[in-house]
């Protein structure tokens, strides 16, 4: 696993977890943060900060639609989430069709 967060914070919270990371500020740093995470393959898990999913979705979105690996998670920082409240919900229904 490793980390690209948008703040220091949610870094030393996964240091404790024991996962490694980087913090990084705007698109230029967010797509050779990927790159570099994408080149090695023994990182088969990457965690982000929810804020670069809402800022930069075409990035995240065309590594997830290209590769099988690395799995891309989007995580809330430490000011919580911004999703609506039945956000898992939504998004079952909406990728099985049907009302859970």
């Amino acid at each position: 696993m490793y980390l690209i967060s948008d703040n220091m914070d949610t870094l030393t919270g996964m240091r404790l977890a024991g996962i490694e990371g980087t913090v990084v500020q705007g698109r230029e740093e967010l797509r050779s943060a990927l790159d570099q995470v994408l080149a090695d393959k023994e990182i088969a898990i990457v965690v982000l900060t929810e804020k670069f999913g809402r800022e930069y979705p075409e990035l995240i979105d065309d590594i997830r639609l290209s590769r099988s690996l690395p799995l891309l998670i989007e995580i809330p920082d430490r000011h919580g989430t911004q999703r609506e409240e039945n956000f898992i919900t939504s998004y079952v229904n909406e990728a099985v069709g049907l009302k859970v």
